[in-house]
């Protein structure tokens, strides 16, 4: 049987680059050589395509936190209908080798530049059909104010929240702050498009909103300001339906966290130091409560017009909504993470969740999304 032949990119620009690289090395290793050929490539931090590393032990978490690294070669794929041949490149442009061209693309890049819609948008552009969500529901998911006001529209509760432009921020910063002052402390100071919580502050009086935004402005000219929601961290992955399927949700899974004072969900306590982060899968809520997240997470999914996969978290309080803190279009994917966690809850191997995600990807139609 012919080897289906998969362009695994991994890296990327953004702060989550080594989760990436970590991430690409664990789907390496599931698949299985006997129906896969993977043509591994990375980007490095400054944006440069190069041949990845084959041996999936070099980018194990176990050896700490890697990166692409150097190259004198470059990787490009050229638009046209999808049977262009991955091109290889010397560094002083001359052509080395042709690739061949690739039965599907599987990025797993994470944050700016990789999650947002513009991979994806490389990809529509060369006719490669590829892992995840479209170009739309990719760059409205990682934009926290639009994923907020895309949920609004479809009536699925968010919490309290503004909006902030690095020029709205110089120009009208008193209008900015009065209109903090009508939502409830503490409140978390967010990059709107970074992920992996890098960026957040915490915060619990007006005087520290400032030093907040001008923080998350280093990693993003738009910010949300948030207001803290008191309830468990709740979430729920959404499986794409194979043709007219609807979409699968998982059972749910709470993050639990021993945070320091004043401490929370960052990616310190998420990658690095993880001893007091636990996930309690299947999360113990009672059965009315459970349904009715499952069913919000596959109402996010759909109202987004997401495809694959897609992580949505919740805030669960003790009394009314659960409210959709944000969605993830391209989760965390290392054997550890939350999402396929959820599905192995349900019996689903890891290795069996990443083919299920490349045939997903093969049955995709083409055209805009």
């Amino acid at each position: 049987m012919k080897k289906i032949r998969i362009a695994l990119i991994y890296g990327g620009v953004s702060g989550e680059h080594p989760i990436s690289c970590a991430t690409a090395g664990a789907i390496m290793r599931a698949l299985d050589p006997q129906r896969y050929d993977v043509i591994s490539i990375g980007i490095r931090r400054d944006g440069t395509w190069v041949p990845g590393v084959s041996d999936p032990s070099k980018l194990d978490l176990s050896q700490g936190l890697t990166e692409v690294a150097p190259s004198d070669r470059r990787i490009v794929i050229p638009p046209g209908a999808g049977d262009q041949p991955l091109l290889e490149f010397s560094d002083d442009g001359e052509q080395a080798r042709s690739l061949g061209p690739v039965d599907v693309a599987f990025p797993v890049l994470h944050g700016p530049f990789g999650e947002d819609g513009t991979v994806q948008g490389l990809l529509e552009m060369a006719g490669i059909p590829y892992v995840g969500c479209g170009v739309f529901s990719s760059a409205a998911g990682m934009d926290k104010d639009f994923m907020k006001k895309v949920l609004i529209m479809a009536g699925i509760p968010v919490g309290p929240y503004v909006a902030v432009t690095a020029r709205r921020w110089r120009t009208h910063r008193d209008e900015v702050l009065a209109d903090v002052s009508t939502l409830s402390f503490p409140l978390y100071i967010k990059p709107a498009r970074a992920g992996s919580s890098l960026g957040i502050s915490k915060v619990r009086s007006l005087e520290g909103v400032p030093s907040a935004v001008e923080a998350a402005h280093a990693y993003d000219p738009k910010v949300v300001i948030e207001q803290g929601i008191a309830g468990r961290e709740v979430e729920c992955a959404v499986l794409g339906g194979h043709g007219d399927q609807p979409s699968r949700a998982s059972v749910l899974g709470e993050v639990l966290l021993e945070a320091p004072e004043g401490g929370f969900y960052d990616f310190d306590s998420k990658y690095i130091s993880t001893d007091g982060l636990t996930m309690s899968i299947p999360a113990q809520l009672d059965e009315a409560t459970t349904q009715r997240v499952r069913e919000l997470a596959v109402q996010t999914f759909d109202a987004f017009e997401c495809e694959g996969l897609t992580r949505v978290d919740f805030f669960v309080p003790e009394e009314g909504e659960p409210i959709v803190n944000e969605i993830n279009t391209m989760p965390g994917f290392t054997p550890f993470s939350m999402y396929p966690a959820l599905w192995g809850e349900a019996g689903v191997s890891y290795g069996e969740l990443v083919d299920e995600l490349v045939n997903l990807a093969l049955e995709r139609p083409r055209g805009l999304r």
